[in-house]
């Protein structure tokens, strides 16, 4: 049964004689034969956003349903591709039609003819579930590729070949009861729709991601989410960009959601060039890119989060760690609001639908640490950008992802200004994985790393006070030991959240040295401290030489970490003489 155009508003075509359509079904408009999707269904009518330009088209052309939700390709071959958020493949796009992306473009998602070697870990006569792995593909060098029983799927293996297929090629054949199904690499799923796990976990290992305001002061455990919000011009992308390259993750998922087209041209034109430091192969061998730029279509923004978040639940599925970067989720949110206004649904807060927070949550549950259906521990963890306008964090995506998430990234425009990278506000960002990631600290990096990170903190809050003490009556009012601790938060700024995200060894720091790092500061502060009550001069104390060896000792390489004992020697060499010259002065 065919239907009919009878509106069309934008990205919004209603439809009528749609009796027989479901919610969330594909269709195809018009003689381009453009991409929708149902949203709502009233009587025989049925409102598509259309993922693709509607100019042009007219009231009368018809709409077939395709009967099925919209959904992605799973299957070898996702690994270093490029989509757009119906996961089209922007790279075989642009060979076959050019810069722009003709209307009612028809390109397969993933290569039918490449041939891939499948290694089979199961034989004839193996019982087999849901999730089980039959076999695997050695993607790239950095990525096995783990081919899984379908879900819905399970019975007894009558036949399983060894060799080169296409994803499309019948591999594996399960007998379950009397019939006989055929399995092949490629699989769909439902992009709304979560793939089912056994069990969610407590988080309780970070995600390193070679940050140190991050790693050390506001961690993100994996299988976490945080939210990244801040005004124009102070580093949420850059912030994201480093994420996507250092993070602790075997797969990333990085969405470009209704951001600038340059910006993610940078990140197309850099991620190629980028070794891993894991793998030590090129980063875009673990990576997936969707890109959604704000010149294409509103309403493939708006899918393009779940088309990477289903994308990530498939890697999820096979044991691995999966880190997704979302970047905006306030661009998407403005697509949701331009479509429930042109579908005339009554307007939430600032025009926002009511659903907005139930959108969101929807998106950030489905990240998580979880023991699969087959006992496997895989994991996704989700960093979210916002983008409130003129920063103003109480508009409504802001607020509405801060109740979901647990991590707050504050990024502070006045950081930005002065060049202070990342711009996340120390003083008012917070983490509330903190309590559960302590013991993991204790074992794996050392005994003192909580008590110098709590340091660096509390150091950090009494320089703001005291701050405004040097606004109203100057500097010269301090005693030595406020100008001490004056300092120690310059340096801790300077020294250590500071972070050059284009210097070949600053960009990235290992929580071994980002403890060793604290060690020096807290080193210098608590001998100086103890040198002032002995008599030490607090001018003499903030001319050390070994101030300018711990500046440096961030561009320390990761294999020359043993320098840093010679630092702290001499600190405490310097400090000792200092004594020394003091005693000789009472004599």
């Amino acid at each position: 049964m065919e239907g009919r155009v009878i509106k069309v508003a934008g990205p919004l075509v209603v439809a009528s004689n749609m009796r027989d359509c479901k919610m969330y079904e594909v269709v195809h408009i018009g003689e381009k034969n453009l991409v929708g999707e149902i949203i709502e269904l009233r009587d025989d009518k049925a409102s598509i956003q259309v993922y693709e330009e509607t100019s042009g088209l007219g009231v009368g052309e018809k709409v077939v349903g395709t009967g099925e939700m919209m959904s992605v390709e799973l299957a070898p071959g996702l690994i270093q591709g490029i989509f757009d958020g119906i996961q089209r493949p922007l790279d075989k796009i642009y060979e076959k039609y050019g810069n722009m992306i003709t209307r009612g473009v028809e390109v397969e998602v993933l290569d039918r003819k490449k041939l891939w070697h499948f290694y089979p870990e199961k034989k004839v006569g193996d019982y087999v579930e849901s999730g089980d792995i039959l076999g695997f593909v050695d993607e790239t060098q950095a990525l096995r590729h783990k081919i899984m029983v379908p879900f819905g799927v399970k019975g007894e293996i009558k036949e399983i070949q060894e060799g080169n297929f296409t994803i499309i090629d019948n591999i594996v054949t399960i007998t379950s009861g009397s019939k006989d199904i055929k399995v092949q690499m490629l699989q769909k799923w439902p992009v709304r729709v979560f793939r089912p796990y056994a069990e969610k976990l407590v988080p309780s290992v970070p995600m390193l991601t070679g940050q140190r305001v991050i790693d050390t002061l506001f961690p993100i455990a994996r299988g976490g989410v945080a939210c990244v919000p801040g005004p124009f011009g102070s580093g949420k992308t850059v912030v994201q960009h480093q994420l996507a390259k250092w993070a602790d993750a075997d797969i990333i998922v990085y969405i470009g959601c209704g951001e600038r087209g340059n910006e993610m041209t940078d990140v197309l034109q850099e991620f190629p060039s980028l070794i891993d430091p894991k793998t030590k192969k090129p980063l875009m061998e673990r990576t997936v890119l969707i890109a959604n730029t704000s010149n294409m279509p509103v309403s493939a923004r708006e899918a393009s989060i779940y088309t990477g978040i289903t994308i990530a639940e498939y890697f999820r599925d096979m044991g691995y760690n999966v880190a997704l970067m979302a970047d905006s989720t306030s661009r998407w949110a403005e697509a949701l609001r331009e479509i429930s206004g042109r579908l005339e649904e009554m307007p939430g807060e600032e025009g926002y639908p009511a659903y907005l927070s139930s959108r969101l949550a929807e998106f950030y549950e489905r990240a998580g640490v979880v023991k699969t259906m087959q006992n496997r521990t895989g994991s996704i963890t989700v960093v979210g950008a916002v983008s409130p306008a003129g920063g103003d964090l109480s508009e409504p995506v802001s607020q509405a992802t801060l109740r979901i998430t647990k991590v707050f990234w504050g990024l502070s425009y006045d950081l930005a200004y002065i060049r202070h990278f990342p711009a996340i506000d120390f003083l008012s960002s917070y983490s509330l994985y903190s309590d559960k990631l302590r013991n993991w600290y204790i074992d794996n990096v050392s005994d003192e790393f909580l008590e110098r990170k709590q340091f660096l903190q509390t150091t950090l809050q009494e320089e703001s006070k005291l701050l405004e003490i040097v606004r109203l009556v100057g500097s010269e009012s301090l005693s030595s030991s406020d100008r001490l601790i004056l300092e120690t938060a310059k340096m801790i700024r300077e020294d250590f959240l500071h972070q050059n995200a284009f210097d070949e060894i600053d960009t990235y720091s290992s929580i071994v040295k980002q403890d060793k790092i604290m060690e020096l500061i807290y080193s210098y502060y608590t001998k100086s401290s103890y040198a002032l009550k002995q008599g030490a001069r607090i001018k003499e104390l903030l001319n050390l030489g070994a101030k300018e060896k711990i500046a440096q000792a961030k561009y320390i390489p990761e294999d020359s970490l043993s320098s840093f004992n010679k630092i702290l020697t001499q600190i405490d060499d310097e400090i000792n003489s200092l004594l020394g010259d003091e005693e000789d002065e009472g004599v």
